[in-house]
C-alpha cells in the first residue's frame, strides 16, 4: 500500500485538498473482477498542479472519476477540501460537480453550433447565473485564455489549441476550486502543448486552483508541481 507526501516543492500549499484512505475501485466483468484502483492512499496540497501518469488500464481515468465524483468508491473514502464526497447521493454529487469542479477533456465536447462565448455561457445557464453575471464570468474566462478577439466564431472557424482554450475557459467559468484533465493535450502538436501546459501553470497559480491532469505527455513534466504515477490500481511513484 503506497502513501504519498502532500506538499510539492513547487507549489502547493498545507491545506489538503484532496485526500483518499484505502480507495478502491472494483468493476465486474462477468464472474471476474477488475480492480481499477487497489487501496490508493493520496494526500495533495491546494493550489497543485499534478500529473497523474501510467500506462492504459493503470487506474490514472478512474482516479480522477472518484475525486471528481463521477464514479463512486468500491471501498475507502474521498475527501475534497475536507468533504467526503465518495458516498453521497448523485443528485448532490451533481450539483457539487457543478459548482466546485471544473472538466476539461481530449475530446472537448464543444457544441459546434454555439460560438465560444455561447459554449462557456452555457455552462453558466445551466448553474441559474444571472444575466450579467453571467456575461461578465464568460468574458473574463475568454479573456484569460487569449480568445477575445474569437469570441463569436464557431468551433469549426478555430485552429485546434484554440478549441481546446474555449474548452478550458468552459471549465474556468465557474470559478472552480478543483481543475480535472483528461490528456488534455492528446491531439496537440508538440508547439501548442507548450502553450497549453504553460497556461494551465498559470491557471492555478493565478487562481490558487487545484489541478489534476491525466497524461502521457512528456512535455508535462516540465510543467507540473508534482507527477503521481500508477500502475495496476497501484501508487508507484510520486
Amino acid at each position: 500500500m503506497e502513501t504519498t507526501q502532500a506538499i510539492s516543492p513547487l507549489g502547493g500549499s498545507n491545506e489538503p485538498a484532496i485526500e483518499t484512505h484505502d480507495l478502491a475501485r472494483i468493476y465486474r466483468r462477468g464472474l471476474q473482477s477488475v480492480h481499477a484502483l487497489d487501496g490508493v492512499n493520496l494526500e495533495i496540497g491546494a493550489g497543485q498542479f499534478v500529473a497523474i501518469k501510467g500506462r492504459s488500464g493503470s487506474g490514472k481515468t478512474t482516479l480522477l472519476n472518484c475525486i471528481s465524483g463521477l464514479d463512486q468508491p468500491t471501498a475507502g473514502t474521498v475527501h475534497v477540501y475536507g468533504q467526503e464526497i465518495g458516498r453521497w447521493p448523485e443528485s448532490r454529487r451533481t450539483t457539487w460537480r457543478r459548482e466546485q469542479v471544473g472538466f476539461i477533456f481530449q475530446s472537448l465536447g464543444l457544441l459546434p453550433v454555439l460560438s465560444a462565448y455561447e459554449n462557456v455561457e452555457l455552462v453558466l445557464r445551466l448553474n441559474s447565473v444571472g444575466g450579467k453575471q453571467r456575461h461578465d464570468a464568460t468574458v473574463e474566462a475568454l479573456e484569460l485564455v487569449g480568445l477575445t478577439k474569437w469570441i463569436d466564431h464557431r468551433p469549426y472557424e478555430l485552429s485546434g489549441g484554440q478549441q481546446q482554450r474555449v474548452a478550458i475557459a468552459r471549465a474556468l467559468a465557474s470559478s472552480p476550486r478543483l481543475l480535472i484533465a483528461d490528456e488534455p493535450t492528446g491531439n496537440l502538436d508538440s508547439k501548442t502543448a507548450h502553450s497549453i501546459l504553460a497556461l494551465f501553470r498559470s491557471i492555478v497559480r493565478e487562481r490558487n486552483v487545484t489541478m489534476l491532469m491525466a497524461t502521457h505527455d512528456t512535455l508535462a513534466d516540465d510543467y507540473v508541481d508534482r507527477i503521481i504515477n500508477l500502475s495496476d490500481g497501484h501508487i508507484i511513484s510520486s
